[in-house]
């Protein structure tokens, strides 16, 4: 039996940023919006947006081994997504191969594991990477997983400059919000200005950076929070890059976003309107860029983790159908959406097809493509954008005035700001004033029967230890080891890292044997534990 609610619901008289909303408006007197395709973009960074060309259709992909992996991206790409989006496990994330001690029990398991040529020649065996669209969710070890990336995608033929795709590559967030960092802030910002200058030199249809609020919204962050800490970062990604030397309007064209798409339906439309704007005045006024490319916010968003509930999963379908309604209202470029068992496992092939044709079914049935920013006008909207936007100003100036992004990481203050954000939502949840359906409220004594959620066979690591020693066994060591203290040699000195990185995969080096590299120049994080 479900349980109804003995007394009327309350009044929603905020939205979840905390931004008050009013019973009715009739007016809107804030910034001008302007035309898609024009600066400062709030209505679309193109003028015919979904007119001219869908969003990117991508499905976030990886477990176990490469060949696993390898069969998924076959089926998506059978059943009409548009570009690959590649999981890495945690070992992979953190720069160890699978056979070091603490790689066990973690191989595969929150995404596919790659360490080596063998195992990127695996995972992409049968697709074409001149056609194909890749982003790859990667971040202290990104810039060994492009390097392997292009290694395989020479070997079969394509040209490095007509590669497409993302590496993730925002360590930043990771000390904020994420947790999955190796070196200290310096040398991070290093390898990831290495990669802008060689992405922009060598692979110009690369970005180089997917600079993430989506894990700082996982987090617990509001969405004016989620907007101002990304552009926090983002401004360090471009305060360093210009420090080695580069020209704003060198590599400001390559940088993307990666935006989470939250429950409040018309602040997650208003929040992606509004990103488009204030990114637009900060690269114009604060950097002085002239390119047009360089003021636009492009960015791919994904549908909310953290709102999927493992009670009444089934329910999560829905969640995610208005999230990505909310993402296209808002203008997307790309989209990924979450399956209906993501509270419980890794999504099985048959949840992943349904979270993949909830985009299709939008895109070619509900004919909200037809028209350029369609809610533009609306007096709640335009209200809901304007006040997003001098929220974020404001707390980035709050920012600035504590010392920038990484003064503010090293300190705690963002992190604190984001874990009391995260402690007030969980006290509406609570306390019943925020309703999750299924969980607060119209509970259900039997749930039915179970789900089938995906498990990771325990062999799959024990295939991967053996294959990674296998590949060692085979290489020539003085080659490898004389491309590994080239890169230690460059890493001590200025440089660029991406280059002897690519080199060192090339004469076989692991991930790991080049993340340990690095370690011992750069040193490792310790965490801020508040004490």
């Amino acid at each position: 039996m479900s349980k109804t609610p003995k007394s009327p619901e309350p009044k929603f008289l905020e939205t979840r940023s905390g931004i008050p909303v009013e019973q009715l408006y009739t007016s809107y007197d804030g910034p001008d919006v302007g035309k898609p395709g024009e600066y400062p973009f709030t209505r679309g960074v193109q003028k015919d947006m979904y007119r001219g060309r869908l969003w990117t259709m991508r499905q976030y992909a990886g477990f176990g081994t490469a060949e696993e992996s390898n069969k998924r991206y076959h089926y998506l790409l059978s059943q009409g997504t548009m570009g690959l989006s590649v999981a890495f496990d945690l070992p992979t994330q953190l720069g160890y191969d699978p056979d070091h001690a603490r790689s066990k029990g973690e191989v595969g398991k929150v995404g596919v594991s790659i360490s080596n040529l063998d195992d990127m020649r695996t995972l992409f065996q049968g697709i074409d990477l001149a056609k194909v669209s890749t982003s790859m969710t990667i971040n202290a070890t990104a810039s060994v997983l492009l390097s392997l990336y292009v290694a395989v995608a020479e070997e079969k033929g394509a040209k490095v400059s007509e590669l497409r795709g993302t590496t993730q590559n925002d360590v930043l967030k990771e000390y904020i919000a994420r947790g999955n960092y190796i070196y200290p802030p310096n040398g991070a910002l290093r390898l990831t200005t290495d990669m802008f200058a060689w992405c922009s030199q060598f692979a110009p249809k690369w970005n180089p950076i997917s600079i993430s609020g989506y894990h700082i919204r996982e987090a617990g962050s509001t969405a004016v929070q989620e907007l101002a800490f990304t552009f926090a970062n983002a401004i360090a990604y471009a305060d360093a890059a210009i420090k080695r030397g580069l020209d704003v309007d060198s590599f400001a064209g390559q940088l993307s976003f990666f935006f989470n798409v939250h429950n409040d339906f018309f602040e997650e439309i208003a929040k992606f309107r509004a990103s488009r704007r204030i990114w637009a005045k900060i690269m114009k006024e604060r950097f002085g860029a002239k390119d047009p490319r360089s003021w636009m916010v492009r960015f791919h968003s994904q549908t909310a983790g953290s709102t999927l509930t493992a009670q009444q999963p089934t329910n999560n379908v829905v969640r995610v159908t208005l999230q990505a309604l909310a993402s296209v209202l808002g203008g997307t470029q790309s989209l990924h959406t979450n399956s209906l068992d993501e509270a419980l496992a890794l999504p099985t092939e048959s949840s992943a097809r349904l979270a993949l044709r909830t985009q299709q079914v939008i895109a070619y049935e509900s004919n909200v493509t037809q028209t350029v920013d369609p809610l533009a006008g609306s007096y709640f909207v335009e209200n809901l954008t304007a006040e997003l936007e001098k929220r974020t100003f404001e707390l980035l100036e709050r920012i600035e005035k504590n010392g920038g992004t990484v003064a503010c990481i090293e300190s705690g203050y963002i992190q604190n700001e984001i874990l009391n954000s995260a402690y007030n939502d969980q006290q509406k949840m609570d306390s019943g004033s925020l309703k999750i359906v299924g969980v607060n409220c119209f509970q259900e004594k039997d749930e039915g029967s179970p789900i089938e959620i995906m498990r990771i066979p325990p062999e799959l690591e024990k295939r991967s230890v053996e294959r990674v020693r296998a590949y060692r066994a085979k290489r020539s060591a003085a080659a490898t080891a004389d491309a590994l203290r080239q890169l230690e040699d460059g890493a001590k000195g200025d440089q660029n890292l991406m280059g002897l990185v690519l080199q060192a995969v090339k004469a076989q080096a692991t991930l790991g044997e080049v993340s340990d590299t690095l370690r011992k120049v750069f040193g490792l994080y310790q965490e801020y534990s508040g004490f």
